[in-house]
């Protein structure tokens, strides 16, 4: 997928987003390992940026240089409008990031995790106990705020250690795999968390090795293999990359799915389901194409479902070939 696909973000609009980061010709080694082979990136600002890899691609290296915590040994850097190599001070200050381990000390409370991060964003004691109070409030942790950090569930932690993160009112977040250890209710709990802060305009640079999490929230998706980025686009955008999508069309009556079955030539049969599948890319265009022809033809189908190959298929596809399922898995939609 070519890298000038840019979808529009989710807050809508006919016009693309400034860019919130851009990276060309990223690269970074460590000794003789190539980490980042010169990679390049444009996430428009008020979207939701998903970086994919298999452990060991450089997912996190990639957080840690646009987020000023390392330096890369190559590459034009723009972070929030500012030159990485020019003035880190500047994207320190537009920025917040939430790694892999919580930042959170549990030795003292909630409350004072937040006032702490507010001492060191240099805000005053009225305005840091302000701020403190409606992000506990917002992220649902009021009734814990007085007790230990360590006493905290891993949801609960990791939605403290995201709202220390939100203290300096950060445009742009970095959340290296925010969601690594959680049960599925507290991993869809910091997916609304997500979604509100995209729709108050905030950028979410994601890395994740859920694929299921890139595909819920992201608005582009990149894969990151041997350094280089594999491929770019939306969730359908890499979804239609993959052979295997077809259109599957089901008959209660035997006449008329042998009728189907001889008008449409060459598609796959099964005559015990009384089924026919049609190759697709699961366009909406070749959907309109069917159907009209089944209009055309006068032929019925009692049901119809569009299946696509999903982002586990693209990621072993992209980064193990010889880990490709035969038959990717369907997804009605």
């Amino acid at each position: 997928m070519p890298s000038s696909v840019m979808p529009t973000s989710r807050q809508g609009g006919d016009h693309p987003s400034p860019t919130a980061v851009s990276a060309v010709g990223l690269r970074k080694s460590y000794g003789e390992k190539l980490v980042l082979d010169g990679i390049d990136l444009r996430i428009p600002a008020g979207s939701v940026f998903a970086l994919l890899g298999p452990n060991g691609a450089g997912k996190t290296t990639a957080v840690k240089i646009l987020s000023t915590l390392i330096t890369a040994d190559a590459g034009d850097l723009h972070v929030g409008g500012h030159d990485l190599a020019v003035d880190p001070q500047a994207v320190r200050a537009a920025i917040g990031v939430t790694g892999q381990f919580s930042a959170v000390d549990g030795l003292i409370t909630g409350e004072e995790n937040m006032l702490l991060m507010a001492d060191l964003h240099h805000l005053s004691k009225s305005e840091g106990r302000r701020v403190a109070a409606e992000l506990l409030d917002r992220f649902d942790l009021v009734e814990a705020a007085k007790k230990p950090a360590s006493t905290y569930s891993g949801g609960m932690k990791r939605r403290l250690d995201l709202a220390m993160t939100l203290v300096g009112s950060p445009r742009i977040i970095f959340l290296d795999e925010p969601t690594t250890g959680l049960d599925p209710r507290s991993r869809h709990n910091m997916w609304g968390i997500i979604r509100s802060l995209v729709s108050d305009g905030v950028t979410v640079f994601l890395t994740t090795q859920h694929l299921e999490e890139a595909d819920e929230l992201a608005d582009l998706i990149a894969v990151l293999h041997d350094g280089k980025i594999a491929a770019e686009g939306t969730a359908e955008e890499l979804k239609r990359l993959i052979p295997g999508g077809h259109i599957r069309l089901r008959f209660t009556d035997p006449v008329t799915y042998q009728s189907a079955a001889d008008a449409l030539g060459e598609v796959t049969r099964d005559d015990e389901a009384l089924s026919l599948s049609i190759p697709s890319d699961g366009s909406q265009r070749e959907l309109r194409s069917i159907l009209d022809w089944l209009d055309s033809a006068g032929i019925e189908a009692d049901e119809l479902t569009v299946h696509t190959p999903d982002l586990d298929d693209v990621f072993f596809a992209l980064t193990g070939p010889a880990n490709v399922p035969n038959q990717p898995k369907e997804n009605a939609r």
